[in-house]
């Protein structure tokens, strides 16, 4: 599939028991590009399917690069060559680990610890891929804007398209989306059975991958490129 309407770059966890618990988690297999049977998960207080709706078209991810139309004059190939060039000066990020967390109202796995060089890596692809981004519509911006921005994230919006980049960053993969603290915190009991066993320690992130979003709002892997620096 060629006829993507928007492109990120993402960390996705490469094959494996927890690229798969986290595909049936959310229904979506970003790699396979298609929906999969969600997983049995007992002690849940909503039902799956509405617990996992928001994060459900992007696939299990953490956003290294927001999502982003091409620019007028930029093709999916130049964007693929660059990104490839790109990861292949970078080398792996070693991290602590990963864990499930509560972030306001959304569960997700974040990094304890020192994250400088994951934070490091997310500009350089910012930076490095900026040439490819087209400027967010006033919609876009309007919709940022109701977040009640600082004035440091307004100015990475305006710069980057994208408020949370560079300094903001802050690396996560979402595993729900908003709820109240006692639901978020029954969610969270019953994921960890299933979680704990699966997450690396260390956490090491050897590739980064490029995911384009369909007609339908699902994204997709386009390619995944190893970080051989």
């Amino acid at each position: 599939m060629t006829n993507f309407k928007r492109f990120a770059l993402y960390f996705a966890p490469e094959p494996g028991p927890l690229a798969d618990f986290g595909a049936a988690w959310l229904g979506w297999d970003l790699a396979a590009g298609q929906t999969v049977p969600h997983c049995p998960v007992s002690g849940l207080p909503l039902p799956i399917e509405q617990i996992t709706e928001t994060p459900r078209k992007y696939g299990l991810h953490g956003t290294i690069k927001p999502p982003f139309h091409l620019a007028v004059g930029s093709s999916l190939l130049g964007l693929e060559d660059t990104a490839r060039a790109l990861c292949a000066r970078q080398a792996p990020v070693t991290l602590n680990g990963l864990e499930l967390t509560r972030l306001g109202g959304f569960l997700a796995l974040t990094v304890p610890g020192e994250t400088s060089a994951l934070q490091r890596l997310a500009a350089t692809m910012v930076e490095g891929l900026e040439a490819f981004r087209a400027p967010p519509s006033e919609a876009e911006l309007t919709r940022r804007r109701k977040a009640r921005l600082s004035d440091r994230q307004e100015a990475l919006l305006t710069r980057w398209g994208y408020p949370y980049v560079m300094e903001e960053f802050r690396f996560h993969i979402t595993l729900s989306g908003k709820m109240p603290k006692a639901q978020a915190e029954q969610v969270k009991a019953a994921l960890v059975p299933h979680l704990e066993p699966l997450l690396p320690s260390p956490f090491v992130v050897r590739s980064l991958c490029l995911a384009g979003e369909d007609a339908a709002g699902m994204f997709h892997l386009v390619h995944r490129y190893t970080l051989s620096g």
